[in-house]
């Protein structure tokens, strides 16, 4: 509040300075031009009068005193012989005066002025000689006083700053009185806000008082509504990973339950259990990997180690890791590339993106099927595309199949192992590169995803630059 009243109020204080000095400015200028024209005049009739070599000087010295007492100064006559012949106070009739004014009075014939601002005085100097005359008589001297200015002036500004004060204390006053009523919309906000995270009501709040107050709760309302969004998301990711850790050590406590409850247990059964067993160890091993591979994958602390890379060839050799797993249902892998294509990324991260997208491709393929792996670029990104034959997304499920633990119909058959982590995995190692995925798929005509990420990291770009 402080800040604002100084804002308001020194302007006027600057206003009210400015106004001052200009009326004084004025003031004495007036009183100059007044004083230097009466002059003008009286030098002009002592000449054309021949005053000064008079033997009676009464009348001159009437008009003397009658200017002297207009303005309250003091006017004095300097001879040719730069000496003073008269004086309206007396007091230095015959001393020479050698003034720099006086001087360039009788040697350039025009007169002169001067305001000594210290002493609150105008000296002014006029030359004595007849219109059109370069003959030089005397000098009259006037040195009038501005003690009137310079008292209007002080009571000016004294006037100013009892104003200023006034003004100063009316708007502390109303400024208090304003800001408790326009503060108040915003303590209301501030409780409301604090009732809201003490209890974490599922209540909106709203403060429609001012535009401000409205904008602030309806951000708070945004921001409120994605964290509770975020909560129910942590709790369902609890639960789905609960109940998938649950699920293979159900299956092994069953399967050793059943060999501790057999006496005698044929060794071609306990074989079989043994390796159910080891299955479910396995699965178990898989969701646990998963688990830590998206953990990794949390793009505010995984690390990036970037490093130039042929895309070509890391496809290569994804697709030699994977070509076992298809080879026993006869899929067929197939890669398409025209041009080496060289990019800034993260091989280890990518590696596993490519790698989830291809597996996914020969899961939910039919038999003797095919996978096709494209790869293009232009002159600032990379597209991969993974596309197979396979069964296909039916249309309502395709916005949710980058979720954690979503897996659709399709992929409830026994038949098809998976934990539901791996297109979570690939979207979250797909956006840390800043790029981005899309899917495009019919039931039972097969499946098309599309990657693209830029060939350099934003970071190395903007280096370059």
């Amino acid at each position: 509040m402080a800040i604002l009243i100084l804002i308001g109020i020194v302007p006027g204080i600057i206003a009210s300075f400015v106004i001052v000095q200009s009326y004084k400015n004025r003031a004495v200028a007036l009183r100059t031009m007044n004083v230097k024209n009466q002059c003008d005049m009286l030098g002009t009739s002592i000449a054309l009068n021949h005053s000064l070599t008079q033997a009676d000087t009464s009348l001159l010295d009437s008009e003397l005193a009658i200017l002297s007492n207009v303005y309250n100064g003091r006017l004095l006559i300097v001879g040719p012989d730069f000496r003073i012949v008269k004086d309206t106070y007396d007091l230095d009739i015959g001393k020479v005066s050698m003034s720099k004014e006086v001087i360039s009075c009788f040697e350039e014939g025009s007169g002169t002025t001067y305001f000594d601002s210290r002493n609150n005085y105008i000296e002014v100097t006029a030359p004595i000689s007849e219109a059109g005359s370069k003959e030089i008589q005397g000098v009259l001297v006037a040195s009038v006083s501005t003690n009137e200015i310079a008292q209007t002036v002080h009571h000016l500004e004294s006037q100013g700053l009892l104003i200023a004060i006034a003004v100063s204390l009316f708007v502390l006053v109303i400024g208090y009185f304003f800001s408790l009523l326009l503060v108040r919309p915003f303590k209301r906000v501030t409780r409301a806000i604090e009732d809201v995270t003490d209890g974490y009501e599922n209540e909106a709040i709203s403060v429609p008082d001012y535009t401000e107050t409205e904008q602030i709760t309806d951000a708070f309302n945004q921001m409120l509504k994605r964290v509770r969004t975020l909560d129910n998301s942590r709790q369902e990711f609890v639960s789905n990973v609960s109940h998938e850790l649950k699920t293979p050590l159900t299956s092994m406590k069953v399967l050793a339950d059943s060999l501790n409850g057999q006496d005698n247990v044929p060794i071609e059964i306990y074989r079989e259990f043994m390796g159910d067993i080891t299955v479910e160890i396995d699965r178990e091993n898989k969701i646990i990997q998963d688990l830590l591979s998206m953990v990794r994958m949390n793009h505010k602390s995984a690390k990036m180690n970037l490093e130039k890379t042929e895309i070509g060839e890391l496809l290569e050799s994804v697709i030699k890791r994977l070509k076992p797993i298809a080879s026993k249902r006869n899929i067929e892998l197939i890669m398409d590339s025209h041009k080496p294509v060289t990019a800034e990324v993260d091989p280890t991260k990518l590696s596993l993106a490519f790698s989830n997208l291809i597996e996914n491709g020969i899961k939910y393929n039919i038999d003797n099927g095919w996978v096709r792996i494209g790869l293009r670029s232009d002159h600032k990104y990379f597209y991969v595309t993974v596309a197979d034959c396979g069964l296909g997304i039916p249309e309502d499920q395709q916005g949710q199949i980058f979720e954690r633990f979503y897996r659709g119909d399709k992929s409830h058959s026994t038949e098809i192992e998976g934990t539901g982590l791996g297109l979570a995995i690939t979207r979250d190692a797909v956006m840390m590169h800043h790029g981005s995925i899309r899917v495009e798929s019919k039931v039972k005509e097969g499946t098309t995803f599309t990657v693209q990420i830029p060939l350099m990291d934003a970071g190395s770009r903007e280096a370059v630059k």
